[in-house]
């Protein structure tokens, strides 16, 4: 008992030490475009021979490749080649879901290496009016299944008992339903399948061993590797296990996987996509440092700030750069350009600082070249758009009013931006 209690101590003390940091770093984060240093943004199209990449293939075979490398090296860590087994038990459907609309069901994906599992909840909703197979958009939750509706019959997530003991506000259901608009996403003919991150890898010091990376051979809890994975390669890993889920189901057009992540899961979307070329269409909101910002404009949440939280999102190799940006051989335009040649969207909000929305724009505009190799659109100009005014380009962008958050504004862009691709291919 006095060892249990200890730990839990322990656990306490260092996300209050982490907190304070943040908080402090917070504090002292640079919020002037004055202060923002000069700074050289990596040549995207050229290799690291310094060869000028002007074809197709030279890109698919050599550049973004070792783009790939980097950011696998020094970033988010390299993601497990071995193969972990998982099975999938639907554990509840209601073919009457929000008012008829809508047929939900719940699935159950355990993982296992043959001596331990990991359990995972995943949400469907299903368009009941659609005629065949329906575009899908994949996105975590942050604080459970429960937290997208009042609908009692929505189970609570396998791990979220584990960083949000029962009284916490987060236990309230339909207390994030304004960030998951499940039946306008319905109404506009599209499915949503969710999953609370926190199944894949719970975002909470010291409960690594309950997360999916535990199942991995070579899994320790001492130092790690310079690239070893961490949350966000886990995360990442668990968005394309959702993929595999989807290609099962009869409803979901195998063709129109979207990957939509907000914040920290908009820097796991980011990477999802980079590696895994079957989520069609890619979109980061408010995501920031480690996700669409750019490092180099050291403005916002920087890299000594996101390598601060516990516990750890990137490889320890990250670490390096931070108040060093001036060494990245790389920078975030690069990881959206790897999404080319499929459509990429950047989401911003005007009062959410520490995300960096010009840096966000900024990147996305400098993946252009990428795409205009495809023959393909990128971002028209090097100045921003005016708030809430999207633009829908092969490369996409806007920036609303307010804060931090998911909003209507932001998920109506994000189906017109799919409406608009999906069309074009005829999938939609």
């Amino acid at each position: 008992m006095r060892t249990c209690n200890i730990k839990r101590i322990s656990a306490t003390l260092l996300v209050v030490i982490t907190s304070l940091h943040i908080s402090l770093a917070q504090k002292a984060a640079n919020y002037e475009e004055a202060k923002v240093p000069a700074y050289v943004l990596p040549e995207l199209m050229q290799t690291a021979n310094g060869t000028a990449v002007t074809r197709i293939d030279q890109w698919e075979k050599q550049r973004r490749p070792e783009l790939l490398e980097l950011f696998s090296g020094k970033v988010y860590g390299r993601t497990p080649s071995e193969k972990i087994d998982v099975t999938y038990e639907l554990l509840q459907e209601d073919k009457k879901a929000l008012s008829g609309k809508a047929t939900s069901r719940q699935v159950r994906l355990t993982f296992s290496n043959g001596k331990k599992q990991v359990n995972a909840l995943l949400l469907l909703y299903l368009p009941n009016s659609a005629k065949g197979p329906v575009p899908v958009f994949i996105g975590y939750n942050f604080k459970g299944n429960h937290s997208l509706t009042t609908d009692t019959s929505i189970r609570y997530s396998y791990n979220f008992p584990l960083v949000r003991k029962p009284g916490h506000p987060d236990w309230q259901r339909g207390c994030q339903s304004g960030r998951w608009p499940v039946e306008l996403i319905i109404d506009s003919g599209y499915a949503l399948a969710t999953m609370c991150y926190h199944d894949i890898f719970p975002d909470a010091p010291g409960l690594k061993d309950h997360s999916i990376v535990s199942l991995f051979s070579g899994y320790k809890t001492g130092p790690d590797r310079p690239d070893e994975w961490q949350a966000i390669g886990a995360w990442a890993w668990g968005s394309s296990r959702i993929a595999d889920y989807l290609e099962t189901v009869k409803e979901i057009d195998k063709q129109a996987l979207m990957i939509m992540g907000h914040s920290r899961q908009g820097k796991a979307a980011l990477w999802a996509g980079a590696q895994d070329k079957r989520f069609r269409i890619v979109i980061s909101n408010d995501s920031g440092a480690g996700g669409a910002a750019l490092s180099k404009r050291i403005f916002g949440e920087t890299i000594d700030i996101v390598t601060a939280i516990k516990p750890a999102w990137f490889c320890p190799a990250f670490d390096q750069f931070k108040n060093n940006e001036q060494l990245l051989p790389f920078d975030q335009h690069e990881l959206l350009a790897l999404m080319a040649p499929r459509p990429v969207y950047v989401a911003s909000a005007q009062e959410d600082l520490w995300a960096d929305p010009k840096g966000e724009y900024l990147a996305a505009y400098y993946a252009g070249p990428a795409y205009a190799l495809y023959g393909l659109t990128g971002l028209p100009s090097k100045e921003p758009p005016a708030v809430n005014q999207p633009v829908m380009r092969d490369v996409g962008y806007h920036i609303r009013t307010g804060k931090h958050d998911v909003t209507n504004f932001d998920w109506t862009a994000f189906i017109r931006f799919a409406g608009m691709h999906l069309k074009r291919d005829g999938k939609h």
